[in-house]
């Protein structure tokens, strides 16, 4: 067994909980927390199992990496903490683990990343033997393995489309849907996470991967943005009130430009509720998907709905990134220390996986 660490019990660390317990290659070794008001809970309450693990949650990240755990799973959030992010990741290499983590955008495409980002990684590398593997759903295998695995059913291939459609009313993160993302705020607010740049910083990463997969050179990358306001008040069932005039709905390409043309393209079309921009893409079910089209001979489109926690399509997505991360560490084991990317690192059938609890 690979005793293995979850660091943080949030929307990702609690599917990281039940991913790892039902790996059979795997153990849970600790479970890190933050809030002191889960030091001492059981793992197996923190990941909703409904019954205990024996792992009593704790806050003392020095005695858990001194153990030398072989992998970590790290959960924590890094979208407005991402040098406190890099700095826990970089710990856990140089005590000699295996991290997978969804938290470190810049480093999706790690050959690409800033070098404020690479080379503290490599250099944790070189002096713990760890290895880090960054990746999650969009951005993440909606716009690598899949839409690439996709690509390979073409006779002809035009462009290729990766949507992530969803009703973020669904989200259990209010402070990231209303202020990063700006939902519910005026519409002269300029929400971070629209910011020019800021696209490109998270998905850009993605569109080079696709690229670099398909032989191709991309001319630059560009970016689009539409936002709409809601028509009328509206109330949800997880964030309460947004009101009418406040941005609701939010539509952007971060595009790869091949030849002067958008071959490769991640769109994002994001609501906080149904009635708003009802022209736009929405998706099969109403709460969200993630959609691939390869535009060529034949076309090709691929949805995939995933639904975890009670058929909560957030709480779904975020365990396909969870799936990706936590079957990636036996690989990870196996391979030589390293920085590795969705290039590298094979998705890998669930052996072993089949009707477990």
């Amino acid at each position: 067994m690979i005793p293995t660490v979850v660091w943080g019990t949030g929307n990702v660390g609690r599917a990281a909980i039940r991913a790892v317990e039902a790996h059979p290659a795997l153990g849970l070794a600790a479970v890190l927390v933050h809030s002191p008001g889960k030091v001492g809970r059981d793992a197996g309450d923190l990941g909703g199992l409904g019954r205990g693990l024996g792992v009593a949650a704790t806050d003392d990240v020095d005695a858990v990496l001194a153990a030398r755990p072989r992998a970590v799973v790290y959960a924590a959030s890094g979208d407005i903490r991402p040098d406190e992010a890099l700095a826990d990741v970089g710990r856990a290499i140089r005590s000699g683990a295996v991290v997978v983590t969804p938290s470190l955008y810049p480093l999706y495409d790690q050959r690409n990343a800033p070098p404020e980002f690479r080379e503290p990684v490599l250099a944790a590398v070189a002096a713990g033997g760890g290895s880090l593997f960054v990746s999650g759903v969009d951005p993440g295998w909606g716009n690598d393995v899949l839409p690439l695995l996709v690509s390979g059913l073409g006779t002809v291939v035009d462009g290729i489309r990766c949507q992530e459609i969803f009703d973020y009313s669904t989200y259990d993160q209010e402070e990231s849907v209303r202020f990063l993302v700006g939902m519910g705020q005026p519409m002269e607010y300029e929400p971070p996470m629209l910011a020019p740049s800021i696209p490109t910083m998270v998905w850009g990463g993605q569109i080079r991967l696709m690229a670099r997969a398909l032989a191709v050179e991309i001319d630059e990358i560009r970016e689009t943005l539409e936002r709409r306001p809601l028509d009328v008040t509206v109330r949800t069932r997880t964030m309460g009130v947004f009101e009418a005039g406040t941005q609701g709905a939010v539509r952007f390409e971060v595009q790869g430009l091949v030849g002067g043309e958008p071959r490769i393209v991640v769109e994002h079309v994001t609501r906080i509720h149904p009635s708003c921009a009802p022209d736009w893409p929405v998706p099969p079910g109403g709460d969200g998907a993630h959609r691939v089209i390869v535009e060529g001979r034949p076309r090709i489109e691929v949805t995939v709905q995933a639904t975890d926690e009670g058929e909560n399509r957030s709480a779904g997505g975020n365990a396909t990134a969870v799936g990706r991360l936590v079957g990636a560490v036996e690989w990870l084991v196996a391979a030589e220390p390293g920085l590795y990317d969705a290039l590298d690192v094979p998705l890998r059938p669930a052996a072993g996986r089949l009707g477990r609890k």
